[in-house]
């Protein structure tokens, strides 16, 4: 990908008015293409090292202060560092530096959210493709750091004795999982990855990051994510993306073994494999049913995660398509988006976002029912860690309102305008908006782009990515709803500019 970054730094501010559209003209900066230059660094004697064509970046990244971060790869991509180059730096500098533990969240989002800005890179006009990139950099110092604060964990290298014959890999694997050991999970991932293929692997770690809600959905956010970067800066690099990702599917911080209890976090997971047994070839794709997602939302809002598995489960026997259950859970989960804004409602759509994704990709069809039943047992899951933190509005998605269209021609810019005023107007204009005919395109681009221009912390990016993403794997009729919801955590155009925009046109000028 050929990417330039437009000119004026008044053209970036411009959006805080959201007076004009976004700048298209463009540099001419990146023309040249040299070598990236070597570096001789140190690294602790035992630390995981990647291959010789991308160690020196990696460690460029490591060491740069975030200071000069902005203006150090920039000079590199002014002479010719690549994208691809730049991104497999990032994710591998994370997976190497950041500890995903206790939680498989917090400073690990250095890790999360590289696939999010990813894609917002892919989607962004061309001008702009470096920003998401560049925003993603920075974030991986301020990580960085805080995890040398809090001991400065490095990912060191596997012993190659104790990884398992490529015959025995799997069962290896799969045994050291079930028992959560760590240590025996260490060495046969890595067997693992050098028996078997990519969508081999993604099954079977779908299969893993979908059994239990501990991390609030973070589990099964960093296997749809590291895979999806994976497919990017390629599959040579999985062997310590693999470790890294096996380590925090063990995570149980706080908690006793759960292969030897029986806790919360685990329950529906068992309800899902007994329910499992006679639907392995009777489930159906197709469109989906009104009715059916009308009954599922209500049992996502009041029922049991062990119940919301039973009720996903029946309406695939009778009949009931996969799209029915996955438009439930998108609703599920844009319905808790007015209900409390905030971090609990923004990982049910990330989450929802992330077992989807596995829904789509994953091969074996068990594991995809798996996905789809565990996906419907997260919803409930976060309905109670909503209430935990109180000030849940009673607001209920309305999937079929009495909407007039817009009576007279409204620009997007006034919606963005509106957030700041009121989201519960914006949501309706915005569902006014659509349904009177106007672009979703129009709409979704501008939230990228004040997400560049405002953006100042992950779940910006990665929240953004999820709901932007999935708009399209909704079915057309709720369209509308979903995309009007997302609203109360888009970016508003009179948030304030977070400043790197700024800092990288000066890099870049």
């Amino acid at each position: 990908m050929n990417f330039r970054m437009p000119t004026s730094r008044r053209q970036f501010v411009r959006l805080g008015t959201l007076g004009a559209a976004w700048a298209t003209e463009q540099m001419a900066w990146l023309r040249h293409l040299p070598s990236v230059r070597a570096e001789e660094m140190q690294l602790p004697a035992d630390a995981v090292r990647f291959s010789e064509d991308i160690e020196p970046l990696v460690r460029l990244l490591e060491q740069t202060p975030r200071a000069q971060v902005v203006t150090e790869f920039a000079e590199r991509v002014r002479r010719g560092t690549s994208y691809r180059e730049v991104l497999t730096a990032l994710f591998l500098a994370g997976i190497r530096n950041v500890q995903p533990r206790p939680s498989v969240g917090f400073k690990f989002h250095a890790v999360l959210v590289v696939n999010s800005a990813h894609l917002a890179s892919l989607a962004a006009p061309e001008a702009e493709r470096w920003l998401p990139i560049f925003w993603a950099l920075d974030y991986f110092k301020s990580s960085q750091a805080r995890d040398v604060e809090e001991g400065d964990w490095t990912m060191r290298a596997v012993k190659e004795s104790s990884i398992p014959a490529p015959h025995r890999a799997r069962e290896a694997f799969q045994q050291a999982m079930e028992a959560w050991d760590v240590e025996a999970a260490d060495a046969a991932v890595v067997g693992l990855c050098r028996a078997a293929g990519a969508d081999e692997v993604f099954d079977i770690l779908a299969h893993y990051g979908c059994r239990d809600f501990r991390s609030i959905g973070h589990k099964a956010i960093y296997v749809a994510n590291g895979f999806r970067t994976l497919q990017c800066i390629g599959w040579r690099f999985a062997e310590p993306v693999l470790r890294s990702l096996t380590y925090a599917l063990l995570n149980h911080t706080g908690e006793p073994n759960p292969a030897q209890s029986d806790l919360p976090a685990d329950r529906a997971w068992r309800v899902t494999q007994e329910q499992i047994v006679d639907l392995e070839g009777k489930w159906q794709a197709g469109p989906a049913d009104r009715a059916a997602v009308v009954d599922l939302l209500d049992v996502f809002r009041s029922g049991s995660p062990e119940e919301a598995v039973g009720a996903v489960a029946e309406t695939l026997r009778q009949g009931g398509s996969t799209q029915t259950v996955s438009d439930a859970l998108f609703l599920a989960a844009a319905e808790m988006l007015p209900q409390q804004p905030g971090i609990v409602s923004l990982h049910a759509a990330t989450t929802t976002n992330a077992l989807q994704y596995a829904f789509r990709t994953a091969f074996r069809p068990r594991t995809r029912l798996e996905l789809l039943l565990q996906n419907a047992a997260f919803m409930p899951h976060f309905r109670q860690s909503m209430h935990g933190r109180g000030k849940v509005r009673n607001v209920r998605l309305e999937i079929e309102p009495s909407l007039e269209p817009m009576d007279r021609e409204v620009q997007v810019a006034e919606i963005f305008d509106l957030m700041s005023q009121s989201r519960d107007e914006a949501a309706l204009r915005t569902r006014r908006f659509l349904r009177g005919g106007g672009r979703a395109e129009e709409l979704i681009d501008m939230a990228r782009r004040l997400v560049f221009a405002k953006g100042n912390d992950a779940h910006d990016y990665k929240f953004s990515a999820a709901v932007l993403e999935d708009f399209y794997s909704v079915s057309p009729q709720y369209r509308d709803a979903y995309l009007g919801s997302a609203t109360f955590l888009l970016p508003a155009a009179a948030a304030p500019d977070n400043g790197l925009v700024h800092q990288i046109q000066q890099a870049l000028s």
